[in-house]
């Protein structure tokens, strides 16, 4: 299974957009299966439930980081994982239209009642694709 599968497995298994894309990449960038899961946890929803950017790509970000990320304070170190952050997010948007999680689902999570209502009305089933659109670029992106 490749890591896009992966991702969309995990997905699929429970894990919000974040931890499944972070779940497939982490552990070959030498971080345990329950660091990719507890790290991302907070970004699904569009980081914290607000709709913001969306947990997949943010999660996509965080293994570039992990990959391609400086570990440094040289601006010019840092500019390259700047330009590559911007490559990955204008391709899922060439793909998607936008990154903005509230944007891709369509509708407001950010209440209780909203939340319920896209449970309920299976407005999360969109994310899969997300998931997998994200691990698809950062898979030929590293």
């Amino acid at each position: 299974m490749n890591n896009p599968e992966k991702a969309v497995e995990f997905f699929k298994g429970g894990r919000n957009c974040s931890q499944s894309v972070v779940s497939a990449f982490g552990p070959s960038c030498g971080l345990p299966a329950e660091t990719c899961i507890r790290i991302a946890a907070p970004f699904g929803g569009g980081i914290g439930h607000i709709q913001e950017t969306c947990g997949a790509v943010t999660g996509a970000i965080m293994i570039l980081g992990m990959v391609h990320g400086a570990g440094t304070e040289n601006r010019d170190a840092r500019d390259g994982i700047i330009e590559k952050t911007r490559e990955f997010i204008r391709e899922f948007k060439k793909r998607h239209r936008t990154v903005r999680c509230r944007d891709l689902l369509g509708c407001d999570i950010t209440t209780k009642a909203g939340l319920a209502a896209a449970r309920d009305g299976g407005a999360f089933n969109a994310c899969a694709d997300y998931v997998q659109t994200a691990a698809e670029i950062l898979d030929t992106m590293l």
